[in-house]
C-alpha cells in the first residue's frame, strides 16, 4: 500500500485515549512519547468521529468526575495524518487531515476524564465495514456467559496448538484488514497459523478459559461490537504466557447477529 492513513496521539502530563468511530485505538501514558496506529479498518466514507479522551478510566468503568489542576505542562494531540509516499508516518512528512489539542493553561481546572470531540469528512473511499452494519446490542452483560463458551472453544484450539478454530472464527476480520491495507489474505492467515503452531513448539500455549465471571464485554462503536477482556480490562481475553517470559494476546471484538458471534475485528 503505497499510503497508510494513520492516528498519532501525544500526551504529556496525563493519560490520553484516542477513539475513532466510537473505537479506542491508542492510548499513551503521562511521560512525554507519541503512538501511531493505522487505523483505515475503522475509517469511513465521509463523517467519522474523532475523541480525545483526557484521563481515561480503566476499561469498563465509568470513572468519577475529578479535578485536575494544570501547571501548564500537561497536555495532549491527537493527529489524523495521511503520511506522503515513502516517508514515515510523522506531522512533518504528512498532511494533516483532523487535529484536536488539549493543552490548558497553568491554573485552570479541568474536571477529567474529559472528552474532545470532533467530526471530519474524509475524502478517500472506504468500504461500507461490516461492523457498521452489526446490530447494537443493548445490554452486553447479558451474552457474558454466552461469549464465555464460545470464547472457550477459540482458547481451547489453542491451547492444543491448533490455530484453525482461532482462524475460521475470524475469517471476517482476515477478509476485511486485507481489503483494508490491500494485503494478501492467504498471507495474513499463514502469519498466524504460523505465529501460533510455533509458540507452542517451543512452549506449549496456556491461555486461561473464559469464565463467565471472569470475562469482560466492552461496548464499542455505539454497542456494535463487544471486545472481550479480562475483568480489570487490561488484557484480551485470549492470552498466554510464552516461552522465555512475557505474553502473547490475540484482542477480539465480536458482532452479535441473530444470535451467533462473529470476531469482526
Amino acid at each position: 500500500m503505497e499510503r497508510l492513513l494513520v492516528l498519532r496521539l501525544d500526551s504529556i502530563g496525563v493519560i490520553a485515549e484516542a477513539q475513532l468511530n466510537g473505537v479506542p485505538l491508542a492510548r499513551s501514558g503521562p511521560t512525554a512519547g507519541a503512538v501511531t496506529v493505522p487505523i483505515h479498518e475503522y475509517t469511513l466514507s465521509g463523517a467519522n468521529e474523532l475523541q480525545l479522551v483526557i484521563q481515561p478510566p480503566p476499561p469498563g468503568q465509568a470513572g468519577a468526575p475529578a479535578p485536575l489542576l494544570s501547571d501548564g505542562q500537561r497536555g495532549a494531540s491527537l493527529r489524523l495524518l495521511l503520511p506522503r509516499i515513502g516517508q514515515l508516518a510523522h506531522p512533518e512528512n504528512a498532511r494533516t487531515l483532523a487535529q484536536i489539542d488539549w493543552a490548558p493553561v497553568a491554573g485552570e481546572v479541568t474536571e477529567v476524564p474529559a472528552t474532545l470531540r470532533q467530526t471530519v469528512d474524509l475524502p478517500i473511499a472506504f468500504p461500507r465495514w461490516r461492523w457498521f452494519d452489526a446490530p447494537v446490542v443493548p445490554e452486553p452483560q447479558a451474552l457474558v456467559a454466552q461469549a464465555a463458551s464460545y470464547l472457550q472453544g477459540l482458547a481451547l484450539g489453542l491451547a492444543r496448538g491448533d490455530p484453525e478454530p482461532l482462524v475460521l472464527a475470524a475469517r471476517l476480520r482476515f477478509e476485511e484488514l486485507a481489503q483494508a491495507y490491500q494485503r494478501n489474505l492467504a498471507d495474513d492467515v499463514g502469519r498466524l497459523r504460523v505465529q501460533v503452531l510455533r509458540l507452542h513448539a517451543q512452549a506449549p500455549l496456556q491461555p486461561p478459559m473464559p469464565k463467565a465471571d471472569a470475562l469482560l464485554l466492552r461496548p464499542l462503536a455505539g454497542g456494535r461490537l463487544l471486545e472481550c477482556l479480562t475483568p480489570d480490562g487490561q488484557l484480551p481475553a485470549l492470552h498466554s504466557p510464552v516461552a522465555g517470559g512475557g505474553r502473547i494476546a490475540w484482542p477480539v471484538r465480536l458482532a452479535v447477529i441473530e444470535g451467533r458471534f462473529y470476531v469482526i475485528r
